[in-house]
């Protein structure tokens, strides 16, 4: 099967974001930067596409022009196991961006991130229902998520 491969459009930063994302997740690498040639629609020598993996997975950023912005409608969520996890990801990808509800949040580039503790879809799917409910609205309070206090809201506590 054929590996599928987001690729991320930027004005200018693809270089930039790509070094950024690099630095946030462990095991990633930049793996090859290509440039736009003579005749093309940027400048010689402008980085056309940075080739790149975030642990494991393969991106690639474009610098294709200030035509098109990222929105909400594609997001990348990061599964973390615990609160540290969780907190690590959102102070690194969300400075310099702008914080949202529910554990989004939007990165220096305009680009959607969910951060999301891998408990909270066991909180959510619970089979007690008033549990799951109690959880999801602790959730729908939040911005950054706390593992503990969804918990507590699970388990009916202040």
């Amino acid at each position: 099967m054929p590996r599928i491969t987001p690729s991320l459009w930027f004005d200018l930063q693809s270089e930039e974001a790509a070094n950024f994302y690099v630095s946030v997740f462990p095991n990633s690498e930049i793996k090859s930067i290509s440039y736009y040639g003579e005749g093309a629609p940027r400048p010689a020598g402008t980085v056309l596409t940075v080739e790149f993996v975030l642990d494991g997975q393969h991106y690639t950023a474009l610098n294709g022009g200030p035509q098109f912005t990222f929105n909400e409608a594609v997001s990348f969520q990061i599964f973390c196991a615990d609160q540290d996890e969780v907190d690590h990801y959102w102070y690194k990808l969300s400075e310099g961006g702008e914080e949202g509800p529910c554990g989004w949040l939007k990165d220096k580039y305009g680009l959607s991130w969910q951060v999301v503790p891998t408990v909270l879809d066991e909180l959510l799917t619970d089979p007690d229902a008033e549990r799951a409910q109690r959880a999801m609205q602790a959730m729908l309070g939040m911005k950054k998520l706390d593992v503990a206090a969804l918990r507590a809201a699970a388990d009916g506590k202040p």
